[in-house]
């Protein structure tokens, strides 16, 4: 399936995963604000110091009414020991295919080496859809070193709320 980019006001397609400690979710999905943090894997330095930043800052995105979810293409094993070693308070989804990937619009590579990891895994993304269901912030990077200063997001998820600031970037 050939990666698509998402519409800005548009919805997050259906995509289920599986979770951390059991169950299974769909992202985006709840009540109220749903933020998606697409990290790229166990593997990547990064991610884990960006969702360090983000479990700092849960209480803060969830004062604001933002649930979250962190989700990544790797198996079980490797999401349930990172969570775990890492201390992680948000919910964390593991096992995301290629065609999910791709369904919502992310960039993927294929690791470097073995050492690396042995599956083509996602790079970084992040969707905030809103509580009528519509993408509010649709954030994709191709890279590793980019992605959304979390900080500056809750500054302006909280804008957004309390201003009815519209959903931009919807021209053609």
């Amino acid at each position: 399936m050939p990666t698509q980019k998402l519409e800005a006001g548009g919805t997050l397609p259906s995509v289920t995963v599986p979770q951390v400690g059991g169950g299974e979710i769909e992202l985006g999905r709840g009540d109220g604000w749903n933020a998606v943090v697409v990290y790229r894997g166990k593997h990547c330095p990064i991610c884990k110091a960006y969702l360090g930043d983000l479990n700092n800052k849960l209480g803060d995105f969830r004062g604001a009414g933002v649930n979250v979810v962190a989700v990544s293409g790797d198996p079980q094993e490797k999401a349930e020991t990172e969570a775990r070693e890492e201390g992680w308070t948000f919910p964390v989804a593991y096992g995301l295919t290629v065609d999910q990937m791709a369904a919502l619009g992310l960039y993927v590579s294929d690791p470097r080496s073995p050492e690396e990891t042995d599956r083509p895994f996602p790079e970084p993304g992040l969707f905030v859809v809103n509580p009528e269901g519509r993408l509010q912030i649709v954030d994709v990077s191709n890279a590793p070193f980019s992605r959304p200063d979390l900080g500056m997001l809750l500054k302006g998820l909280k804008f957004i709320q309390e201003k009815n600031y519209p959903i931009r970037g919807t021209h053609g």
